[in-house]
């Protein structure tokens, strides 16, 4: 695809809770995509302090603890900012129903541009593949991770993966449309508008 063909603003998100039901938002990272091309160095990475404490199981996951979120801001510090960047933008994430529902939630007059779901987008690239998990489609696409800061379950870093794992799809379609039409998940924000039939006319 062409780089011309990539919409702005586009981010790739990863959220981290807390494991409550619904989850309450720990850490939050948003990195651009310009052109095609994943943006590190642009990322934008919040960590958040949980009403309620985050447990131990989450914590041996995320690598994040209550101590790490002691002095971090609360969703009502950040919210404007979180919302100001991601307003208006298309968002991508792996399985991104979970991003689209937390942010939603925490963010009700949110109107992102479009969703595109990575895990969506890689049933439909690799029809007969086994396995769609981040970590599989990493390595079934070969993307080397070596200079992406963090680990694995952290926002920053799984955002970084998927970023470079949407524009690795993308090299099979020639149009963002194409794209769009097999990566937005039903009932979210972006599926192209099906075309008008042409009148018929008598001749």
């Amino acid at each position: 695809m062409k780089s011309s063909a990539w919409p702005r603003p586009l981010f790739v998100v990863d959220v981290e809770g807390n494991g409550a039901t619904p989850p309450d938002l720990v850490e939050i990272a948003a990195v651009p995509v310009e052109d095609g091309t994943p943006r590190p160095d642009q990322a934008r990475t919040w960590l958040i302090r949980p009403p309620a404490p985050i447990p131990a199981r989450i914590s041996r996951i995320t690598g994040i603890t209550d101590a790490m979120t002691a002095d971090a801001p609360t969703w009502p510090d950040v919210a404007a900012d979180v919302q100001g960047l991601l307003d208006g933008a298309w968002i991508c994430a792996h399985s991104a129903h979970v991003e689209y529902g937390v942010l939603t939630r925490h963010m009700p007059a949110w109107r992102p541009a479009g969703i595109i779901d990575t895990l969506r987008l890689a049933r439909a690239t690799f029809k007969g593949h086994r396995g769609f998990s981040l970590d599989a489609l990493i390595a079934h696409t070969g993307i080397r991770l070596d200079e992406v800061a963090g680990t694995r379950h952290r926002a920053g870093y799984d955002a970084n993966a998927t970023a470079f794992l949407l524009t690795r799809l993308a090299s099979h379609y020639d149009t963002w449309e194409a794209l769009a039409a097999r990566a937005v998940p039903p009932g979210m924000p972006g599926l192209p508008a099906p075309a008008e039939p042409e009148e018929q006319t008598l001749w």
